[in-house]
């Protein structure tokens, strides 16, 4: 097995990147760099075309794939989740330097990039919208539909020979979920078989349910913890819950109990939380590819298994300020026609016009997350002056500025140094992430191992 911090592991790999990137790696100064993970990589290899009249193959890049293998292969016997990586040319004629980045405990692991990411600056703390719990709802009932006589006799008629989970093992499930079935599920579960090795070819659950059925054992509450939501697209969220939501629009709820899969990896779950136009004991629908929100599938079980009723319900969504302001070229014009009481995310992308001020969000007190483009601030130093911010998505450049300026502000819980990834070097990116680890007195980003050899 290749060990991880032996050159020869990495040669083949380093010269596919020579190949590629010749001038850069003979040039001081230069650098390309890239990220390794045992399930996926970022690896700036060109794209090699498929013969004309047929797709690409793995055998179209089965040296990328070879040489990846052995630093995946090493990574495995290293008990590493991955490693970044940065390589410069070296002093030695026809030699490589290789930099090793394994991040810290400091640092929460970025997307495919040989940046760091996210600078956690407080043990344990998560994205604001992770914290939040439901809000009570005076008044929500079950709807008129949920009819568990219905639903069991549907059921019944639907599987006449199933066997369904017994009392005892529908206890055992409650006493680990700490909260007992509702009504409906509890009935689904007594009619249909609860694991997968009681199906078979005419008693498929998708079509008797409408999803596919988790099994009973594996039945769990969706709370927030449920929910991995990275810091870097949490911070930029938003928790909002209007009069003519039937779903609160939460990370998860102690109240969501997953039951079933669309067959995309959307889950399926009962809501005993509902929103203000909601009912409890409703199905709703949490998407894999969000990190907020639910839909409403039916207003009952008994709604989507016995009526088949699976789009929910119109909404007619009442206009407020958005929590959320995207302020570019494209939409929010300015900081001003962006800022009111509730904003709590401020987010300036691409911008064509003249620098902008911050001074129209000064002492907003909601506000929680900036995040912005290079070359959006008049004055970085302004930031300063926001006096609840959580988190600080910047580029190096304006980092520079509030650190020098001593402006960096003191209660922080996360922050994100947005670098190009392959203009930035990742070493700088380094070294200014640990300056503000430093601030707040915690642990440096990464280990850095340097390697040098021949790739002759």
């Amino acid at each position: 097995m290749p060990a991880l911090h032996d050159f020869t592991t990495w040669r083949p790999l380093l010269r596919l990147l020579y190949g590629a990137h010749r001038q850069a790696l003979t040039a001081s100064g230069r650098h390309v760099a890239g990220q390794i993970s045992p399930g996926a990589w970022s690896v700036p290899l060109p794209f090699q075309p498929p013969h004309p009249g047929r797709a690409s193959q793995v055998s179209d890049h089965q040296e990328q794939f070879d040489a990846v293998g052995r630093i995946v292969e090493a990574l495995k016997e290293n008990g590493s989740e991955g490693v970044s990586f940065v390589v410069e040319a070296s002093s030695a004629p026809g030699g490589i330097r290789l930099h090793l980045i394994g991040l810290g405990p400091s640092v929460e692991q970025g997307v495919a990039t040989a940046h760091p990411g996210t600078l956690l600056l407080a043990d344990g703390a998560l994205p604001e919208p992770v914290r939040r719990l439901p809000e009570p709802v005076p008044g929500t009932v079950p709807a008129l539909s949920a009819d568990v006589e219905l639903l069991q006799r549907t059921l019944r008629e639907r599987l006449p020979h199933a066997v369904g989970a017994s009392d005892k093992e529908i206890e055992a499930v409650e006493a680990r979920l700490g909260v007992p079935l509702p009504a409906e599920l509890r009935a689904l579960y007594q009619v249909v078989p609860g694991r997968y090795e009681d199906w078979d070819d005419y008693q498929q659950p998708y079509d008797t349910v409408g999803c596919e059925l988790i099994p009973l054992d594996e039945v769990y509450v969706a709370d927030a913890a449920s929910r991995h939501v990275l810091w870097r697209f949490g911070a930029m969220e938003a928790v909002e819950t209007g009069p003519e939501d039937a779903v609160q629009g939460l990370v998860g709820s102690p109240g969501w109990i997953v039951f079933g899969d669309n067959g995309g990896g959307d889950r399926i779950a009962i809501d005993l939380t509902p929103g203000p136009d909601g009912h409890v004991g409703q199905v709703i629908i949490i998407s894999h590819e969000e990190n907020v929100g639910a839909g409403l599938v039916a207003d009952s079980l008994t709604d989507m298994v016995v009526h088949r009723h699976f789009g929910g319900r119109p909404v007619t969504r009442s206009q407020r300020p958005p929590l959320v302001a995207h302020v570019n070229h494209a939409s929010i014009p300015g900081v001003e026609a962006a800022a009111h009481p509730g904003l709590e995310v401020l987010s300036l992308g691409v911008w064509e016009k003249e620098p902008l001020s911050l001074a129209p969000v000064f002492g907003l007190p909601r506000l929680r997350t900036l995040s912005a483009y290079p070359g959006t601030l008049a004055d970085p130093r302004e930031i300063a002056r926001l006096t609840h911010l959580e988190y600080l998505a910047l580029p190096p450049a304006e980092w520079r500025i509030l650190l020098e300026a001593g402006a960096v502000p003191t209660e922080l819980l996360a922050a994100d140094i947005r670098a190009h990834q392959q203009r930035d070097n990742p070493l700088q990116t380094l070294a200014l992430a640990n300056e503000i680890l430093a601030l707040y007195g915690r642990p440096s980003a990464a280990e850095v191992t340097v390697l040098e050899g021949s790739i002759a």
